[in-house]
């Protein structure tokens, strides 16, 4: 999938973007996924230059685990989140992060786990 220019634009000037511009290691870096926050709307897809984020279906466990709330809101957007089968694929460029509307994504060091 290709990227949305403009929305790289704007991410890329957001004064609060996190990362190494692109400039890590890949692997050095891993965006993580808060899925009581995310909503599926995929702009970080729309924006990584790595192909690090898929879209898909909240599994069941997940959602059996979050609070009342989380899973309302996570129901009322046909349980839809992203998930990072490529996550060593990531340079730190922090798009993805500037660019998500619920502030669901950061970035952390591969060591954490």
């Amino acid at each position: 999938m290709s990227t949305n220019p403009k929305k790289v634009r704007r991410a890329a000037a957001h004064p609060d973007r996190p990362g190494e511009a692109c400039k890590a290691e890949p692997g050095a870096y891993r965006p993580e996924v808060d899925p009581r926050r995310c909503e599926g709307k995929g702009d970080c897809i729309e924006i990584c230059p790595y192909g690090v984020f898929e879209l898909g279906r909240l599994p069941d466990e997940t959602f059996d685990a979050m609070p009342l709330l989380a899973r309302m809101k996570s129901w009322a957007h046909g349980r839809k989140t992203v998930f990072t089968p490529k996550a060593d694929a990531c340079r730190a460029c922090g798009l993805c992060v500037v660019a998500c509307p619920e502030r669901a994504l950061r970035l952390v060091g591969a060591e954490v786990g």
